[in-house]
């Protein structure tokens, strides 16, 4: 029996607790063998059995339960369209409620005795609840359908009620007064607590609409043209409809569009995107190329082994892409946490009701009327729906100000538990810039020769000359040259008066004569163990000095690398450069754990071995060959100075690119965890004390009976000492 595996776009979600309804819905139809609905993504991975049902049947099924599946062929870009949308609506909705709650609030607190305050409360108030915040309401229903319920739930009982009773008592207060009893307001507790919640959701939704911005990013780097060769002429096509086998010409300055072989031609390309190192490499005839990489100076052509999918390009976008969606956000303890308190607390308010009327207590409707009331607006979830939001906007605005900006809150939970970091060399740890380090030159070599040097390497295409010309910068570089000559990937030569110059490698300096001296050859060889490059310099025939480039690793590296390893973290290093250079860097800093030559798979391979040995992950990179390693790790960390591809990827970006922000980072992450389940605890605290309480559990000794405007200046106190407890992280 055949199956169809379909990813599905999801709408009508609000809470991962909407997320769990819609998968049990769908492994609950008829002919569905698997069923799996990312929050974070809002997307349904279903694999069903093409005999026993269809789209159509899965679809009314999931509408039944009052959500919807997008079973159009949308593109991306429509999909992120239709969710940046909804975001842009959320934000306006937040931004209308607080203009309107804030008067409420004011009104509500201190000029509750205003002539006809009720009455523009409820003015205010109303639209908040039918309008701005009908979303929950309308979730609510949706969930009750099903028998479930979650956070919303809680919010439309709470406001809901308090509404319904304060719209009563301010059109009818004779009700009450006539029984002895103050017709009191709440309506500064429902229009405050839907601003507070619709804050918290813009927030979220803000997070969760950036997410694609990696992949589009990693997509712009193929080409949608490119120049096929079509019997020696050049005819323009568009990228997706070329096949395997055709030859394609690739210009100076150009991209590379797709994975090739080199027919004809030579250039030096720049692989930094997929390799992170940044020297570009020659290629030259029947070497590979691949997608998204640029070429430098020369042209040339290379027949097409993979198109579309099969790109390394685009198995890193794919890969990537499903490392992404495997994320969900740490409110979905709370949604989980909620969907047994919303149940509990709602039995008590009723059970509280009954008792109340059944008591013989005079007026003992009334009384169990306004108990039930109290016992739901104080434990509705304000201080709950804080906990979280507050920390994360108090320690994202500490990360600010350090230079440490922190994506979303998954990443808090898990920078407490991280017991590996995984560096890349390149640009992490060390400069991510070829530099001229040393220079070693005989006594025949005079100070007038070097303008010489750096004139004959203003004109090498070779991508070591600018290191050698930078370093060399102050000096003139009017020297006018005589037969330049350069050959790719050997060197350059020159002549100037009655000498001839050459730079470049030794073998090729063997090979045109050059006498060579041991001492030169041995500084060099001592440069070539640390991972150095080397060039070599003669003059006449006679080898005269050599230069060391090398890219340098940062003055902070060392201290961050012990500082890290203080917090009892074990750090590990991968680079796609040679061993000589990894083993160097790696002694250098006291690191045990390396690997050289490593290519994005590798990487990501890498982290996967890690995983598997239980162990929470950290990876800091500032390539787009780490993106995929940065996806797969538990919390991803993008140096300031890399690529916008591996900032968008990571949870964590590093402004100044300095490593000691690593263990700062670490540290803000633990305290601002700790801080979250501080709130979360006094937010259960309140509820756990106050329920009873409000409940009436204290009349029956004391003859006490919480007043419902008490009950709402509790609600505000636990939510005031929830945020003074957040802003400790500032």
């Amino acid at each position: 029996m055949s199956t169809i595996k379909k990813e599905i776009p999801v709408s009508g979600m609000s809470c991962a607790a909407c997320a769990i309804a819609v998968e049990k819905t769908l492994a609950a139809s008829p002919g569905v063998k698997q069923a799996a609905v990312n929050y974070a993504n809002h997307l349904a991975i279903v694999e069903w059995e093409e005999e026993n049902t269809n789209l159509e049947d899965l679809k009314k099924r999931v509408q039944s339960s009052g959500y919807d599946l997008l079973i159009e062929n949308l593109q991306q870009e429509e999909l992120e369209k239709m969710q940046w949308e909804a975001h842009q609506l959320l934000k306006k909705r937040t931004l209308y409620a607080g203009f309107l709650a804030l008067p409420v609030f004011l009104i509500g607190m201190f000029w509750m005795h205003m002539p006809y305050g009720n009455y523009i409360m409820w003015g205010l108030t109303t639209p908040i609840l039918l309008i701005f915040g009908r979303q929950f309401f309308v979730q609510a229903w949706k969930l009750a359908k099903n028998r479930q319920a979650n956070m919303d739930t809680l919010v439309a009982m709470s406001t809901g009620i308090a509404y319904l009773y304060s719209t009563f008592n301010t059109f009818f207060p004779e009700f009450l007064i006539k029984r002895g009893l103050e017709p009191h307001v709440y309506f500064e507790a429902a229009a405050v607590i839907l601003f507070f919640i619709l804050l918290g959701k813009s927030l979220e939704s803000g997070a969760k609409a950036g997410t694609s911005e990696a992949l589009k990013k990693l997509m712009g780097l193929q080409p949608q043209e490119l120049t096929v060769l079509e019997k020696g002429i050049a005819v323009v096509k568009n990228t997706k409809d070329v096949q395997v086998g055709e030859i394609i010409l690739v210009r100076p300055g150009q991209k590379i569009p797709l994975d090739g072989t080199v027919t004809e031609g030579s250039s030096y390309v720049n692989e930094s995107m997929l390799t992170g190192e940044p020297l570009p490499v020659l290629k030259e005839k029947d070497q590979k190329v691949f997608a998204g990489t640029i070429n430098q100076e020369g042209s040339f052509n290379f027949k097409a082994d993979q198109v579309g999918d099969q790109t390394l390009l685009s198995q890193i976008i794919e890969r990537v892409k499903a490392a992404q969606g495997s994320k969900a956000p740490i409110q979905k303890t709370v949604d989980k946490v909620a969907g047994v308190f919303v149940p509990t607390v709602l039995a008590i308010a009723f059970l509280t009701f009954l008792i109340w009327g059944f008591s013989g207590v005079d007026d003992a409707w009334l009384k169990g009327m306004l108990a039930m009331i109290t016992v739901l607006v104080i434990a509705c979830p304000c201080a709950l729906g804080l906990a979280t939001p507050t920390a994360i906007m108090a320690a994202m605005g500490k990360g600010a100000s350090m230079g440490i900006l922190i994506k979303d809150a998954e990443s808090l939970e898990k920078g407490k538990k991280i017991d590996a970091i995984v560096l890349d060399k390149t640009g992490t740890i060390t400069e991510g810039n070829p530099q001229v380090t040393d220079v070693y030159f005989l006594d025949g070599w005079k100070e007038m020769d070097f303008p010489i040097l750096k004139a004959m390497e203003e004109k090498s295409e070779h991508p070591l000359a600018k290191a050698i010309v930078n370093h060399f910068r102050k000096l003139p570089g009017d020297t006018r040259l005589i037969d330049f000559k350069s050959e790719t990937g050997k060197g350059v030569m020159a002549r100037l008066e009655h000498s001839t110059f050459r730079i470049g490698t030794l073998k090729w300096l063997k090979a045109s004569g050059i006498q060579e001296d041991k001492s030169v050859l041995n500084w060099a060889e001592k440069a070539l163990n640390e991972g150095a490059s080397v060039v070599f310099v003669s003059k006449e025939d006679q080898l005269m000095g050599a230069i060391k480039i090398s890219d340098p690793v940062k003055a902070s590296s060392k201290e961050a690398v012990q500082a890290i390893q203080q917090l009892g973290i074990e750090v590990h290093m991968l680079t796609g450069d040679q061993e000589k250079t990894a083993s160097w860097v790696a002694r250098q800093l006291g690191i045990r754990n390396y690997r050289s030559e490593t290519l994005p798979q590798d990487k990501a391979n890498y982290i996967k071995d890690l995983k598997s040995q239980n162990k929470t992950v950290a990876m800091a990179g500032d390539g787009i060959n780490d993106s995929e390693a940065l996806s797969l790790a538990d919390l991803s960390i993008a140096m300031g100075k890399g690529t916008d591809i591996a900032m968008e990827v990571a949870e964590i970006t590093l402004v100044h690119s300095d490593l000691q922000q690593i263990p700062k980072t670490l540290q803000l992450m633990r305290k601002s965890v700790n801080i979250i389940h501080q709130n979360l605890f006094w937010a259960f605290i309140y509820n756990i004390i106050g329920i009873p309480v409000a409940a009436g559990i204290l009349y029956p000794a004391f003859g006490f009976l919480l007043n419902p405007m008490l009950a709402g200046a509790a609600m505000a106190l636990s939510s005031v000492s929830v945020v003074s407890n957040s802003l400790r992280l500032r």
